[in-house]
């Protein structure tokens, strides 16, 4: 019995070993969970306005959305790492405990993790991309953004690509490592500009009354106030001079993406206020 006595105890210290391992490691996900889950929620876009509509609803569930894709997914690649430096440790631990030399086993990793490195290197640069594009919240399905590559609607973000369709309807897909800068044409609001060109020889005063009424009463329209325009429209003086025409502009903030819809709006009645008015609008230079 004396002579099997060291080969039991390291038998019970492996066992030990393994059993701690899978421990931590369950505490880990189980921390990491929680965290993804506090990550997950978070304040609604409708507490900035002050009545709730079925537009900010909808952008809330798609940001909320968003956040919780982006939550699970740097969770699941956290518990990854975390599973791999654990079990890593522990195995090598028992080996050293069962007298195996791991280091030569460490250096044959080590060549093979450098050749992997150098070989797969764009792939790397590809995830780790993605990683911080992920955590940063750079943008996520439904913006539109321009990657430089490409000007599109995301319709899908892995950490190794982004899928982008344009507005022919093109698809795109984008490397993240080839991504040096994003415009994200759909966080938080957008801004409608819509410059108005009338003859030279027009009352300044009376346009920007007309413009004024205008914003106004677009303001006033409850199809369009926190439904789509989150701010009373400005009205600019005038924004450039040529020889045959004043252009005056308006500037509304607007939800995301929303701005082509009350641009068009804003055509429509300026077009019909100043038509009323007598006023015509002459091309600008």
């Amino acid at each position: 019995m004396g002579a099997f006595a060291p080969i039991i105890a390291t038998l019970i210290t492996v066992i030990l070993i393994l059993v701690i391992a899978l421990i931590v490691r369950n505490i880990a996900k189980r921390l990491i969970t929680r965290v993804v889950s506090s990550a997950s929620t978070g304040s609604s876009i409708t507490g900035r306005f002050r009545r709730s509509s079925a537009a900010t609803e909808g952008i809330d569930a798609l940001l909320n959305e968003r956040r919780k894709q982006r939550a699970e997914t740097m969770g699941s690649v956290l518990k990854h790492i975390a599973s791999v430096v654990i079990m890593g440790t522990a195995v090598l631990t028992v080996l050293d405990r069962l007298t195996i030399p791991i280091a030569p086993l460490l250096t044959s990793v080590g060549i093979l993790g450098v050749a992997i490195g150098f070989g797969a290197q764009e792939l790397v640069k590809d995830f780790i991309a993605g990683m911080f594009m992920l955590l940063e919240d750079q943008y996520g399905v439904g913006d539109v953004i321009d990657s430089g590559a490409a000007v599109g609607t995301v319709e899908a973000v892995t950490l190794r690509i982004t899928r982008l369709r344009d507005a022919d309807g093109r698809v795109w897909y984008v490397r993240n490592g080839t991504i040096t800068r994003v415009g994200n044409e759909s966080q938080g609001w957008s801004r409608a500009y819509l410059d108005v060109p009338v003859a030279w020889n027009s009352d300044v005063t009376t346009v920007r009354a007309i413009l004024e009424n205008v914003a106004e009463e677009i303001w006033a329209d409850r199809d369009f106030r926190e439904t789509l325009i989150v701010q009373e429209p400005d009205v600019f003086g005038v924004e450039q001079l040529s020889d045959s025409s004043l252009v005056f502009r308006i500037s509304a903030k607007t939800l995301p993406a929303k701005q082509a819809q009350v641009a068009r709006e804003l055509r429509l009645r300026v077009k019909t206020a100043l038509d009323g008015a007598g006023i015509p609008m002459v091309a600008s230079a």
